[in-house]
């Protein structure tokens, strides 16, 4: 698998990973508007978020009717209308693309889930790599508490309580999103992931990253053009 600036792509992709309450959202977010100050062209794009079937997925949920092979196909799709519609043309026209989750989410998630791994890689065969991935690396104790803080309960897709792993959802998140970090452990070197501490104050992470990437990615290229 080659990255878009071995494909020979004008723009760049970023993605950010990393368990539920890892704080990978706040730092994604936190480029795009450093890099929008910086007048650069930026656009972002989130995991689960395509009109065509986001419907299906949220009406699936409610109803817990999916299956591990079900979720796997459904997420598969979304990302494939996706990387049709949005990330491929804005690559093509020179944009910068920061993605909440990539390819990645599916190899971690859906493997735990019960899915044999080769068959979700092939899925996805047709998605090239980002050229940089961040993984947010942070205690599950921290993601628990941060998820927490922000809203009363766990949901249950997020804390893996449709494979019955614990009759008490605080646990079974423990335990589902415990497998979920060693998957990306495990991808970590194959993929050339670069590792954060999320455990870190939101400041110095965002620092780092700034750094990483303006280290990576020749960032003038992307200025627009002033008018």
């Amino acid at each position: 698998m080659k990255t878009f600036e071995q494909l020979g792509f004008r723009g760049r992709l970023i993605a950010v990973e990393g368990i539920d309450g890892s704080g990978k959202s706040t730092q994604i977010y936190l480029l795009k508007r450093w890099m929008e100050l910086q007048g650069l062209k930026v656009f972002f794009s989130e995991w689960n978020s395509s009109v065509l079937v986001k419907a299906a997925t949220s009406k699936g949920k409610r109803r817990e009717l999916l299956s591990p092979t079900t979720f796997s196909l459904i997420h598969a799709t979304d990302f494939a209308d996706r990387y049709e519609r949005q990330l491929l043309p804005l690559l093509k026209a020179g944009y910068i693309v920061l993605c909440d989750r990539y390819i990645f989410t599916a190899f971690a998630r859906d493997t735990v889930r019960g899915c044999p791994p080769e068959w979700v890689r092939g899925i996805y065969d047709f998605a090239a790599l980002p050229d940089m991935t961040f993984f947010f690396k942070a205690p599950l104790e921290t993601s628990l508490g941060r998820i927490l803080e922000g809203r009363p309960e766990l949901k249950y897709f997020e804390a893996g309580m449709d494979l019955r792993l614990s009759p008490d959802i605080t646990e079974s998140f423990r335990i589902f999103q415990g497998r979920i970090l060693e998957q990306y452990l495990a991808m970590s070197t194959e993929f050339k992931f670069h590792i954060v501490d999320a455990s870190q104050q939101i400041e110095p992470q965002q620092a780092l990253v700034r750094d990483l990437v303006s280290s990576f990615i020749p960032l003038d290229q992307f200025r627009r053009e002033k008018a």
